[in-house]
C-alpha cells in the first residue's frame, strides 16, 4: 500500500469549471479535484504553507465545488423542514444553519449550511453529494409548491485570523457587524453578492458567493490586492486544520450508514415539536439506543505519514474495531492525527489501537476532539 503521487487530472466539457477557475490557474494553481462534478482546487504550494498561511494571515480558498441546491416557492419553508431532523423554524431571513439531510433509515445523506435568503428562498450549501436530485426526488410526489435548482453559484472561502481585515478593505467596515452563521448582501463592481459568516476552516473567516459567472477573474484579483497587507496567498482547504478542529468530511467522516447518534451530531437532530421529516420514525427509535460505533479522534505514533486515500483499519487485540477515515501531521502538535469510526466499546479516551497505515502497523489513541480549539466565533473588530 503506497501513495499514488504523481497522478494527473484531464480536463473534460462534462465537468464543470467554476467562476475562479481561470484565476486559480494563472495563480499557479496545477492540481485539481472533482466536487460535485466540479473542479476544485488542491493545491496551490505546499499543504504545509497553505496550512500556516490560514493559522496564522489569511487563505483564499476558491471551493467551486461547493454547490448551492436553491429551493424557492411559497412552501419553500416546509419543504426545507421535511429534509432536516434540524429545527428550521428559528432559522430567520439572513441567518445561517448546520443541518443534516437523512434517509428514511435515520442514515446521513448530506450536511449542508442551510443560507434562508428570503421567506420564500433558501440555499443549501452541499457537500459532494447528488443533494439535488434527492431534493427532487422527494418534491416529485410531494403536494408542496416549490422550486428546486442549482443556483448557479461560484463559492470563494476567505480564511484565516487576517480575514476580517481582508474583508473590510474590499467591502468597507460594514462587514465587520456581519455575526457568525449569518449572512448579508455586498456589492461588487455594480452586482450584488451574497456573503456568509462561515467556512470549513476552523479559523475566523467568510464565503462569498458569486452569482456572475464573468467577475471571477476581478474577483479573486480584487481579493488579493485587498489582502495584500494581510499576507495573502490563495490555497485550497487545508485537511490538517479541520482534522485539529475535529470538522467532519461528509462522504470520509460519515456516510449514509452512519446515523446522527454516532458521529457525535445528536444536538442537529430535534424530535420534540419538529414537524414531520425523513427519517423522523427511524431516528426516534434509535434515540437511547446503545451505540454500535462512534466517531473519535485519534493520535498515531511515529514519523509524519501521508495522507490516507481510502479507509484504513483500526484493529485492538488483533480484532477489528472500526476504520480510520480522516488522518494528517498536525504541524503545531507535531503528531498524525485523525478521525475514525471505531465500536462503541473502544471508543473511551485513552483507548490504545493499532492502525494499518503506508508504513505498516501503527499505534494509535483515542484522543479527546477537538484536538486544537475552533476560532470561528468572536467580534471581527477585535481581530
Amino acid at each position: 500500500m503506497t501513495p499514488h503521487k504523481g497522478a494527473c487530472l484531464s480536463f473534460q466539457p462534462r465537468i464543470r469549471k467554476g467562476a475562479f477557475f481561470d484565476a486559480s490557474w494563472r495563480y499557479g494553481c496545477r492540481a485539481f479535484s472533482v466536487y460535485n462534478r466540479t473542479y476544485i482546487s488542491s493545491t496551490f504550494s505546499t499543504p504545509l504553507e497553505e496550512y500556516w498561511k490560514v493559522t496564522e494571515d489569511v487563505a483564499i480558498w476558491p471551493v467551486m465545488g461547493e454547490r448551492q441546491v436553491e429551493i424557492s416557492g411559497p412552501d419553500a419553508a416546509d419543504f426545507v423542514q421535511f429534509l432536516t431532523p434540524r429545527d428550521m423554524s428559528r432559522c430567520m431571513v439572513g441567518q445561517c444553519k448546520y443541518a443534516l439531510i437523512t434517509s428514511a433509515e435515520g442514515g446521513i445523506l448530506c450536511d449542508p449550511i442551510v443560507l434562508r435568503l428570503a421567506d420564500d428562498r433558501f440555499w443549501l450549501s452541499t457537500s459532494d453529494c447528488d443533494l439535488e436530485l434527492w431534493a427532487k426526488g422527494v418534491a416529485v410526489h410531494s403536494p408542496m409548491r416549490v422550486a428546486i435548482r442549482d443556483a448557479g453559484v461560484s463559492v470563494i472561502q476567505v480564511q484565516g485570523p487576517k480575514s476580517p481585515r481582508l474583508m473590510a478593505n474590499l467591502f468597507g467596515d460594514r462587514i465587520l457587524d456581519l455575526k457568525y452563521y449569518w449572512l448579508a448582501s455586498m456589492e461588487f463592481h455594480g452586482h450584488a453578492l451574497t456573503v456568509s459568516r462561515t467556512g470549513w476552516s476552523g479559523e475566523f473567516g467568510y464565503e462569498i458567493y458569486l452569482g456572475n459567472h464573468d467577475q471571477g477573474d476581478a474577483l479573486f484579483d480584487a481579493l488579493m490586492q485587498a489582502g495584500s497587507e494581510c499576507n495573502v496567498a490563495p490555497g485550497a482547504v487545508s485537511q490538517a486544520r479541520r482534522i485539529e478542529s475535529g470538522i467532519m468530511s461528509w462522504g470520509v467522516d460519515m456516510t449514509p450508514s452512519e446515523n446522527p447518534y454516532e458521529v457525535g451530531l445528536d444536538r442537529l437532530v430535534d424530535l420534540d415539536g419538529t414537524p414531520e421529516f425523513i427519517g423522523r420514525a427511524a431516528l426516534l427509535r434509535l434515540e437511547g439506543q446503545p451505540l454500535e460505533k462512534r466517531l473519535v479522534g485519534m493520535s498515531i505514533e511515529g514519523a509524519a505519514l501521508d495522507p490516507n486515500e481510502d479507509p484504513w483499519p483500526l484493529t485492538r487485540n488483533g480484532e477489528t474495531s472500526g476504520r480510520l477515515t480522516s488522518l494528517a501531521y498536525s504541524p503545531r502538535l507535531e503528531t498524525n492525527i485523525a478521525l475514525g469510526l471505531v465500536a462503541a466499546e473502544h471508543a473511551a479516551l485513552g483507548t490504545e489501537l493499532v492502525a494499518g497505515t503506508w508504513e505498516g502497523s501503527r499505534k494509535a489513541r483515542v484522543c479527546e476532539l477537538p484536538f486544537l480549539p475552533k476560532r470561528q466565533q468572536g467580534d471581527a473588530r477585535a481581530s
